[in-house]
């Protein structure tokens, strides 16, 4: 396999992300994707990206009704979520339904051990929406020559609390995870293919590791 370009790359289709945002931010990066469902070509990718737009509880059901879940679990090459792709990948997350009174808690991912919480941010407007810097910033492949004057977009309500984990955070009202990482397993809580320049060189910093 060549160093610079992967033999393949899937987009997970999870039935309800910004699939072709993805899609065309790998190819603007040089790079060939496929999206899909199928559990045998997930795990025989290179590179896996889990993208995500709208709830964890309609994400997560469609990743039990594809039968997704433990295929996910056990991929043991990169892989790198987007946003909501960020948080699935935690144990839970409180976001539920936005739309009900007491949202239950939605059993995640189980892969990266946080929890997602509502985003406290000190008064400022939510959603989050908008450019951000990232600060404190780890030493890591996927965020190789990012620097603090750099900025990226968030669209987002829920967030991880920096932890262990966090490999890079933001500071919106109160500091929270915009990057983590355990072993394979990387989440962006921004969106990348939304993040102009920075957010291609994380792409490909993640499609080249």
């Amino acid at each position: 396999m060549s160093k610079d370009k992967p033999t393949s790359i899937v987009i997970v289709d999870t039935g309800c992300a910004n699939l072709s945002s993805v899609w065309y931010a790998v190819e603007r990066s040089g790079f060939q994707a496929t999206i899909t469902d199928d559990a045998q070509k997930i795990k025989n990718a290179d590179k896996v990206i889990l993208p995500g737009v709208g709830s964890a509880k309609h994400a997560m059901n469609n990743i039990r009704d594809k039968g997704l879940v433990e295929t996910l679990q056990q991929l043991t090459q990169p892989v790198l979520g987007f946003c909501l792709g960020m948080q699935l990948l935690a144990s839970s997350s409180q976001e539920g339904n936005a739309l009900e009174e007491n949202a239950e808690t939605i059993a995640c991912l189980n892969i990266i051990p946080v929890d997602v919480v509502e985003l406290d941010s000190a008064g400022l407007r939510l959603p989050h929406m908008g450019w951000n810097n990232l600060v404190n910033i780890a030493s890591h492949p996927v965020l190789n020559g990012l620097t603090e004057e750099d900025y990226v977009y968030f669209v987002h309500s829920f967030c991880v609390p920096v932890s262990e984990f966090t490999i890079a955070s933001c500071d919106y009202g109160k500091p929270f995870s915009a990057v983590i990482a355990k072993n394979n397993f990387i989440g962006c809580q921004f969106h990348p293919e939304r993040s102009s320049q920075v957010g291609q060189r994380i792409i490909r910093n993640f499609l080249t590791m």
